[in-house]
């Protein structure tokens, strides 16, 4: 099948070819009903730039496009130093940017990287259609990472998020939890709906309660995150245990806790964080290594780039449940539902 050339695409837009260069190169002073009709046909015809595929095939490139969710949270900027590392060590450079999980800037964001004829993508897909990358797909290595997209087939480094979910909510059950809260409900991701499946088995599997009131989204900061826990305690029957679904939900829960000097309730955060170990008790937590998917992903996209040929991978990083004292906390008497006065500061 022809690849679709510049003209083409002028044709389908119904502007000369100078002004789709002009798009696709980015010039200034480009009206946004020219720039919405060039972007259209680029789409439809799946267009990719000739530069950018020459670009690819004979390897002048050196740099390795890094597309996530939020350049200041602790998972992706780890994820990031790791990829930067191994992207070094292979040869090539990175370029880094964020979503803010906005599809439309992620669509932008990929966009200006491969107008600046990157070698690979790293991406943390935010949920919506991603049919945009196909044509990329024919001319560079994409690597998805921490989950997967609904079309296509496309390399994917993450772990299984609802059998890590389950081990982390069995170890609960097996210290004698029923009455477990979940931090960390953003359903929109398919990450948090896969931990709260593995949640929601578990509790089944034992007899415990899906109680609906115990699901709750990460805390948008500390004040929020201590209101959350004031909700979580002034429930008629307040859960035994928490259970929060990704770093900063552990972050926040974590701060809420020792703000309250409620330290008592047992813990689980799935992912580390900074200090961690030096609360009292320490956090137990599920070791889900941003710097070991980083590397994996940069691997990948090497091996790619060496000319592995092989159909796409969906890659799994080993992940490990470390008790440290916080999720090994057994409830009180007469749990669950057991609790005491407590003054949360707010």
């Amino acid at each position: 099948m022809r690849r679709p050339t510049l003209n083409d695409v002028a044709a389908a837009a119904g502007v000369s070819a100078k002004s789709v260069s002009r798009v696709i190169n980015g010039a200034d002073n480009i009206s946004p009903e020219l720039r919405l009709r060039v972007e259209a046909a680029v789409e439809k015809l799946n267009y990719v730039p000739n530069t950018l595929a020459r670009s690819l095939k004979v390897g002048t490139g050196d740099t390795i496009g890094v597309v996530i969710d939020s350049i200041s949270d602790p998972f992706f900027a780890a994820v990031m130093s790791a990829v930067e590392g191994a992207a070094l060590d292979g040869g090539l450079s990175t370029v880094f940017g964020s979503t803010g999980s906005d599809p439309e800037r992620e669509r932008r964001q990929v966009e200006r990287m491969v107008m600046q004829q990157v070698r690979a993508l790293i991406l943390a897909p935010v949920p919506r259609s991603h049919e945009y990358l196909r044509h990329y797909a024919s001319v560079l290595p994409i690597v998805m990472i921490d989950r997967a997209v609904e079309v296509g087939a496309f390399d994917t480094v993450r772990v299984d998020d609802r059998a890590v979910a389950r081990t982390a909510v069995e170890h609960l059950v097996r210290h004698g939890h029923r009455r477990i809260a979940l931090i960390g409900d953003d359903r929109s991701f398919a990450t948090a709906r896969d931990r709260l499946a593995g949640y929601q088995d578990v509790l089944a599997e034992h007899g415990g309660e899906l109680d609906p009131a115990l699901c709750r989204p990460t805390p948008d900061g500390d004040d929020e995150a201590v209101r959350t826990l004031n909700g979580l305690l002034a429930m008629d029957r307040p859960p035994t245990a928490i259970f929060a679904i990704n770093q900063r939900a552990g972050i926040r829960t974590a701060y809420a806790l020792h703000t309250a000097e409620y330290a008592e309730l047992a813990f689980i955060s799935f992912g580390d964080f900074p200090l961690s170990q030096s609360l009292r008790p320490p956090v137990t937590y599920v070791d889900h290594d941003p710097r070991a998917i980083g590397r994996a992903a940069t691997q990948q996209v090497l091996d790619r780039l060496r000319g592995d040929p092989g159909p796409a991978r969906d890659i799994f990083v080993d992940t490990t449940l470390v008790p440290r004292g916080s999720g090994e906390i057994t409830p009180g008497p007469g749990a669950p539902g057991e609790t005491r006065e407590v003054e949360v500061v707010s």
